[in-house]
């Protein structure tokens, strides 16, 4: 979904978050992470370098500040792929910040989608279930929530909410 948003919506800016796991086979650093050692985060978190950091399950994640404000900066809409906990800590930094929860048709597809990955063991498989099902309760806090059922409906509907947002009169 995020792949669409950021094909079709010409000042869409991705964020690359930072995190303290190791990289899975064909991930690149500075392209799905920066992968940074735990001395190296909490250098961050000390510095005020994440708009917004937690630790998942035994990693660290975090979201660069200054990658973003220079986004915001140049005009671009910043897209940040975090979790709950996350989204929050944004929204109380970036008030203007617009929540977009992506939720999974049923726990049991998620857990279908976790497995399919072949990534995951069945005790962090276990964990993320549990905290998805947590997350979902907090839905009702964002803005928008889109079901990703259809990988191309749910597209659709997150770049055509993203638009709209874009297109708003900024004092809303």
């Amino acid at each position: 979904m995020v792949k669409a948003l950021i094909e079709q919506v010409p000042d869409a800016w991705l964020s690359v978050s930072a995190t303290t796991r190791e990289p899975r086979e064909g991930e690149v650093n500075g392209r799905e992470y920066f992968f940074i050692s735990n001395d190296q985060f909490d250098d961050l978190v000390r510095q005020d370098g994440f708009l917004e950091w937690a630790q998942v399950h035994s990693n660290k994640y975090g979201t660069p500040r200054a990658q973003v404000e220079q986004a915001i900066a140049e005009g671009k809409q910043a897209i940040l792929e975090i979790d709950v906990q996350g989204a929050f800590q944004i929204k109380e930094k970036i008030p203007q910040s617009i929540l977009v929860f992506i939720e999974p048709p049923s726990l049991e597809i998620l857990e279908e989608r976790l497995r399919g990955r072949g990534t995951e063991t069945e005790d962090v498989i276990a964990a993320r279930m549990s905290v998805a099902t947590m997350e979902l309760l907090e839905k009702i806090k964002y803005d928008i929530a889109i079901v990703n059922d259809d990988l191309d409906v749910a597209s659709k509907e997150l770049v055509d909410f993203v638009e709209k947002q874009a297109n708003r009169p900024k004092d809303c």
